[in-house]
């Protein structure tokens, strides 16, 4: 009944490096292709021909080149232009990366990843907030990654909670088959920190809670690839490489002050490799038990559970069948449903 579905999705993340919310858009519009029948558009001029290039097989991509910019000048003060103008007729519009587009007749859906702009505004253009603020309240549904999440957005952005849909994250199939590649560039033995640096990310605790007994740090994530004080950065890597990374590490290490998912978490462990992370809400929900975890911005705290996690590491193979339950599948079985709800 659903492949009728036409559906518009944001598919601007898909043009930058591929960052978390980037995965997610390309994950969800291939696993949801099944069930509906996925439109695509891309709010950039220097990215437009790209995207028709890069686009899944099966998916239809829509609208001019437009600058991002502009168009969220314009619908941070009103709702003009509407997305049909720039897509044509659809039934769902999806904003995937905080922003949902007004619409004239098309149910909106639109997904918050996290809240971290309204504690620190460095995160994000000065216009996000109140253009978050005006997409959640205008979406029919609001997505979240996870449930401390939906907490959050109902809470700061008023949004009611029946509204809010959980639509947790999946781990590509290639993560449970990842093995380690020698690298003469990388240490035998190693820590390993996935993202960008930043105060949210919390890389300035872990550089702390570093100490002669415990192995290196290596960053895989933006930057120029280098060695500093003993640390490697590796720059962006492909997926096949980060894989091969991660499958490696002694242990990956999330000391973050503040995250909406944490997708490292189960790659981690779908690579049986320990992990060590902060005791927040999002963070206990996605790994369960098969973490250790340290009070955020402890450095003490940190180096103890970075040690606890090398010497007595979580059962591995506990920690693959719970990073198995979460699949792309069911993100979009999920986001399928808030579909489904917001044309009902």
């Amino acid at each position: 009944m659903a492949a009728d579905l036409r559906v518009l999705l944001d598919a601007t993340p898909l043009l930058g490096p591929r960052t978390g919310i980037g995965r997610y858009t390309s994950s969800l519009t291939s696993a949801l292709m099944s069930d509906v029948d996925v439109r695509l558009i891309g709010f950039s001029t220097r990215g437009w021909r790209r995207l028709r290039a890069e686009a899944p097989a099966g998916t239809a991509v829509v609208g001019p080149p437009i600058p991002a910019r502009a168009l969220r000048k314009l619908w941070r003060g009103g709702s003009f232009p509407p997305i049909e103008l720039l897509s044509g007729a659809v039934e769902v519009v999806h904003g995937t990366n905080f922003v949902l587009p007004p619409s004239v007749r098309a149910a909106g859906v639109v997904t918050v990843h996290d809240l971290a702009f309204l504690e620190d505004p460095s995160l994000a253009p000065d216009d996000l907030p109140a253009l978050v603020r005006r997409s959640a309240q205008r979406a029919r549904v609001v997505c979240t990654p996870t449930a401390a999440v939906a907490d959050q957005v109902a809470e700061r952005l008023d949004v009611a909670p029946e509204k809010l849909a959980v639509t947790p994250l999946g781990v590509d199939p290639e993560w449970f088959s990842a093995t380690p590649v020698s690298d003469h560039r990388l240490p035998p033995e190693y820590l390993l920190f996935v993202g960008a640096d930043g105060p949210r990310k919390g890389l300035d605790v872990l550089r702390e809670a570093l100490a002669p007994d415990l192995p290196p740090l290596v960053i895989a994530g933006p930057g120029d690839a280098g060695e500093v004080d003993g640390v490697v950065r590796t720059g962006f890597l492909s997926d096949e490489r980060l894989r091969a990374l991660v499958a490696g590490a002694g242990a990956v290490v999330l000391p973050s002050r503040d995250e909406g998912f944490g997708l490292p978490v189960l790659e981690a462990l779908a690579c049986g490799v320990p992990v060590v992370c902060s005791d927040l809400p999002a963070l206990r929900e996605v790994a369960g038990s098969h973490a250790v975890f340290a009070p955020a911005e402890d450095p003490a705290a940190l180096r103890e559970a970075l040690r606890r996690a090398l010497s007595s590491p979580p059962d591995a193979e506990a920690g693959r069948a719970h990073a198995k339950s979460f699949s792309w599948q069911r993100c979009a079985s999920r986001t399928h449903a808030a579909y489904l709800r917001a044309v009902a």
